[in-house]
């Protein structure tokens, strides 16, 4: 601002400028054009003051320059320092500032403190940096035009004029001012990209729980998060309980079933004695009853409490039974069959139709599945477990454990499957002496038995199987296979046993015996039967009309209302 045409000739662009900022022209010489004047510079033999930058014109300093002005200042007071430190009384460099260090002048520059060209002091911090000087402006409303007003400054700290600050609203409050809202217990903060100090705030959800302030992380495999997210807890652990009405039904069923089976049982051993007993066949009634029991049984052994014991009892008895009750009417049934397949070749008994016979062949049969069970236990001993997957929800509110024997879906067909076999081959023997006359045999009630217990179990298995995905598997499990393992000897039960007990408790008249025929008499009787002539009438199994016949070749009875040859004369 000091510069004149006279004191600045060496720089050849300032005429131009002292032309342009004063808005004049130098030269006499050229026609001025209109609102133009002769710059009075050169007036000044007469006396005339010569225009001064930013006094006679609108100039105004470049923001910029006074830092350039401060850096040199910064740089010649760090160096006097320097000097008089370091060449203490000596005029010009000594040896030690010759060369200069630039580390040490380093040090001398962040040391100056002085006051700078706009007023302001210069220094600097321990990392080289001037400090912070800021204005602080507010964007306000005044008489209907807007403006920036100057409420504050900022050096090394905040000084604010709150009175000079205004806020929208009647009542003027402070707003909020911050770029986002602390999370809630259970969410995590997500950085939003380039904003470090902005978030979203997410919901740690599902099986989630807030491990810290920006990390959600999965709840183990045994527990839930709380309400909140901010933990995990246990997950509840459920079984099928007695008071359940998954588990009322099927006790119900098997209390009846096992009152039954022993009214039954009570009545033979009372009359064990009499033809209708004697007819039946009474080791293996006595052996079907006893698996007819244990199919009752299996219930309770069902809805128990899982544990070792409870596990390792339901693998030996839920299969036995059905197994005990199907190899008894097998033999039962190929019994019948031979019986009358010999009986068209020849008029000497089969081989092995004696009552050791008969029990020898049914356990043999019960022993096959007696053996599997051992060797399940050998390679996979039993055990409770907890298992979370089965009623595991997408709410983790409503998720459980459900405490269960390890059995397996295909490891309870292995078990079963053989007592399925022995059912199976008993319904086709049923089929094969279905043509018998019912006055020589039972093979039609045991043959209705089995085609019964066939549907039984044919319902079984599509819901079984079906309900695998529900999360009342377990309930809807338990309870169809306990009922279907009670219908199944309800059958039996009723079929087989209930005619016999009606007749030896309500007409005992008709418990007698008839007149004894020879075993070719009866059995040529049935083949003619078969061929020429239509049943007229049903008999009662077991009624008082069931005959014995005595051959004189086996010295022994026949019992036709059965087809067997008994022990007893």
């Amino acid at each position: 601002v000091s510069r004149t045409l006279d004191n600045n000739r060496r720089n050849i662009w300032f005429a131009e400028f002292w032309e342009d900022n004063f808005h004049c022209k130098l030269s006499r010489g050229c026609e001025l054009p209109p609102s133009t004047a002769l710059c009075r510079v050169f007036t000044f033999l007469l006396s005339i003051d010569h225009e001064r930058i930013g006094k006679d014109s609108s100039y105004e300093q470049e923001g910029k320059v006074q830092f350039v002005i401060d850096a040199v200042y910064s740089m010649a007071h760090a160096l006097h320092n320097m000097h008089k430190q370091l060449c203490p009384g000596k005029v010009g460099l000594c040896s030690k500032m010759d060369p200069i260090n630039g580390t040490m002048l380093l040090k001398f520059i962040r040391n100056v403190n002085f006051t700078g060209i706009a007023g302001n002091p210069v220094l600097f911090n321990e990392n080289g940096d001037a400090p912070g000087r800021y204005d602080i402006y507010q964007y306000q409303m005044k008489n209907n035009t807007t403006e920036y007003k100057v409420i504050g400054q900022w050096t090394d700290q905040l000084h604010l004029n709150m009175q000079a600050m205004q806020w929208p609203g009647v009542s003027g409050q402070v707003p909020v001012s911050i770029c986002s809202q602390p999370c809630r217990p259970g969410e995590r903060k997500k950085i939003v990209k380039g904003i470090p100090c902005c978030w979203h705030c997410e919901r740690c959800d599902g099986y989630q729980y807030q491990a810290d302030r920006y990390t959600c992380k999965m709840c183990p495999f045994n527990l839930r998060p709380n309400e909140n997210h901010t933990g995990c807890r246990p997950i509840p652990i459920v079984k099928l309980e007695w008071s359940s009405p998954w588990a009322v039904i099927p006790v119900f069923i098997a209390i009846l079933g096992i009152l039954a089976t022993l009214f039954v049982v009570v009545t033979f051993i009372r009359y064990n004695d009499t033809p209708i007993v004697k007819a039946s066949g009474r080791e293996l009634s006595y052996v079907l009853l006893t698996g007819i029991f244990l199919c009752y049984a299996t219930t309770f052994l069902m809805i128990s409490t899982p544990d070792v014991g409870i596990c390792s009892l339901r693998r030996i008895f839920l299969g036995l039974g059905m197994s005990i009750s199907y190899a008894a009417l097998l033999t039962k049934t190929n019994r019948i069959y031979r019986i009358f397949e010999q009986g068209k070749k020849s008029v000497s008994a089969p081989r092995f139709i004696s009552p050791a016979s008969q029990l020898v062949i049914t356990f043999s049969l019960i022993s096959v599945q007696l053996i599997g069970v051992c060797i399940w236990f050998g390679v996979d001993p039993s055990q409770a477990i907890i298992d979370y997957e089965d009623q595991r929800t997408a709410n983790p509110e409503f998720s459980r454990g459900v405490l269960k024997c390890d059995i397996s879906d295909l490891s309870l067909i292995c078990l079963l499957g053989y007592s399925m076999l022995l059912m199976v081959t008993c319904t086709v023997y049923a089929i094969k002496t279905r043509g018998v006359p019912e006055t020589f045999n039972e093979a039609k009630p045991i043959g209705f038995t089995m085609y019964t217990t066939c549907i039984v179990w044919l319902a079984f298995i599509p819901i079984f199987f079906g309900t695998s995905q529900s999360t009342e598997k377990m309930y809807i499990q338990t309870t169809t296979l306990t009922i279907s393992v009670s219908l199944s000897a309800s059958v039996s039960l009723g079929m087989l046993y209930m005619p016999k007990v009606y007749i030896v408790l309500f007409h005992p008249e008709q418990n007698v015996p008839k007149r004894k025929r020879s075993l070719k008499a009866v059995v040529t009787a049935a083949t003619m039967s078969n061929k020429f002539t239509q049943k007229g009438s049903f008999r009662p199994n077991g009624e008082a009309k069931s005959e014995l016949c005595e051959s004189l070749e086996t010295q022994c009875e026949y019992c036709n209302s059965s087809c067997i040859f008994c022990d007893e004369m």
